[in-house]
């Protein structure tokens, strides 16, 4: 991987970097950047999976003032910053067929458009390195991901394995997360005991690199003496006792069961359970949209019960909703309670029967 890094910095040719959430495909793209000759000027990281389509275009090529409410004044876009720079666009499989266009074009012409202008601003030196944990050839065969565009990003690809696949790097891993958050949070560095490392090394770690960083800070956070031992390791470490065969992508079905398991049974709240791997992209909009369906089954459309099923305070209720929306994952509630209603045994429109003509029905 070090020689594929070198030989994309070397040069000035867009780049696709695939592999599984949290394997490091942002580390990848700052190493080349930092290693190019364009380290002088900015990397500009975008998510393309956590913004809307109107959003994501606001982001990436900027607005001018007037053009929707809320626009007080002139914008640069992700490009215009990253002028002589690097732009990585993170997640960009999940892109619309509007917005591929738009990139397509931009990757052709180089020119910035902002949102609510009629003429073309500036034109820009950037070089972009994409990112997507999907398989683009299949998105181009069931014509979701242009093809076109694709041809165009691809210019140098790089695959970064799951860690799985080089657990040689660890122990290299650790040790180095450890001096970090030691740093952080001043506190002398604890060190690994042998079965503790052990256990480590046989995790299956189908979050690869960025839940090994989580777990090596929770143990920082907590450790209370110089030495890490086997028991102070977090569960879902330790059930693993030996290397797992874990699915190259889970699917969005099999990441909904489990958070939402850990919501219901295991009484984490939305927030810290759901929203923050949304947030730092290890959650796409499919996987926030079926855990919502799931909870509007559950509580047969009431968001503000739903509230509650999540444990979060009731005061949250409006935050969780305007949540919802700004990434489109708000559903109607009818459907659910249409459903809960046949359910019932209840016709959709009339109202339930009481207790006593129910028993003597």
């Amino acid at each position: 991987m070090q020689e594929e890094i070198h030989y994309a910095a070397r040069c000035d040719a867009k780049v696709l970097i695939t592999g599984e959430s949290g394997a490091g495909k942002e580390v990848v793209a700052r190493l080349i950047h930092a290693s190019s000759i364009r380290n002088r000027s900015p990397l500009v990281t975008v998510n393309c999976a956590a913004l809307s389509e109107t959003l994501l275009e606001t982001e990436l090529f900027g607005h001018v003032r007037g053009s929707f409410t809320g626009a007080y004044r002139d914008r640069l876009g992700a490009f215009e910053q990253a002028h002589r720079g690097t732009v990585f666009m993170d997640e960009i499989g999940e892109t619309s067929p509007r917005m591929q266009g738009l990139l397509l074009r931009f990757l052709e012409t180089g020119e910035i458009q902002r949102v609510g202008s009629d003429q073309v601003q500036s034109r820009v030196d950037v070089r972009v390195i994409a990112a997507t944990n999907r398989v683009l050839v299949d998105a181009v065969a069931n014509k979701t991901f242009r093809e076109d565009l694709y041809y165009r990003i691809n210019v140098i690809h790089m695959r970064v394995p799951p860690l799985r696949e080089r657990l040689e790097d660890i122990p290299l891993l650790l040790n180095f997360f450890l001096e970090q958050f030691a740093r952080q949070y001043q506190v002398e560095r604890p060190n690994l005991g042998d079965d503790a490392m052990q256990a480590l090394c046989e995790h299956a770690w189908p979050g690869n690199v960025r839940e090994l960083k989580n777990v090596v800070e929770r143990l920082v956070v907590r450790a209370r003496s110089g030495e890490i031992h086997r028991d102070d390791l977090p569960l879902e470490v330790l059930r693993t006792s030996t290397p797992a065969i874990v699915p190259p992508t889970p699917t969005t079905r099999a990441a909904a069961d489990v958070l939402l398991e850990r919501l219901i049974n295991g009484g984490e709240s939305f927030w810290s359970c759901v929203y923050t791997p949304f947030m730092s992209r290890d959650l796409t909009r499919d996987d926030l949209r079926t855990i919502v369906r799931k909870g509007l089954e559950r509580t047969s459309g009431n968001y503000k019960v739903m509230v509650e099923l999540f444990n979060m305070p009731a005061d949250d209720y409006k935050r969780f909703l305007g949540f919802l929306r700004k990434y489109q994952c708000h559903m109607p509630f009818q459907q659910f309670r249409s459903a809960a209603s046949s359910r019932d045994g209840t016709k959709a429109g009339q109202p339930p029967q009481s207790g006593r003509m129910a028993a003597s029905a």
